[in-house]
């Protein structure tokens, strides 16, 4: 057993190639194998997202505070609340992130492939940031 005490994880900001605005990555439990799941606590400031991205094997979203977006590629944006559970298919291109005047945080959990657990792509313009969400 190990407990992973609350505050004993430094806190890291997003990098900038990866992330547009200011976002704190906080680590919940890193890959042990033989098992492939990862978790973090990821807190976006208002108008704050990731880039397009994919995961070789998918991501669960879990809301817990604020307000956010996501959006899957050719669909809609997206609003989302705490509560709201998100799942991402595999190789499935999307982004996620804060409302644009709202903070929002969210546990993200993905699976590692190969040791690879996410593919970055190109940053969110903030025109398709910007796109009226549903």
């Amino acid at each position: 057993m190990d407990i992973r005490r609350s505050g004993s994880q430094p806190s890291a900001k997003g990098p900038e190639d990866w992330f547009s605005g200011t976002v704190r990555i906080d680590p919940l439990f890193p890959v042990r194998e033989p098992a492939r799941a990862a978790g973090n606590t990821v807190t976006f400031e208002p108008g704050a997202r990731t880039a397009w991205h994919t995961h070789p094997l998918g991501q669960v979203l879990i809301v817990v505070s604020g307000l956010g977006r996501v959006q899957r590629a050719g669909g809609p944006v997206e609003i989302i609340r705490p509560g709201d559970v998100i799942w991402f298919e595999p190789g499935e291109k999307h982004w996620h992130g804060a409302a644009p005047t709202t903070a929002m945080t969210h546990i993200a959990i993905q699976e590692s492939l190969d040791g690879k657990a996410v593919d970055w792509m190109a940053k969110v313009t903030d025109t398709e940031y910007g796109a009226e969400a549903k």
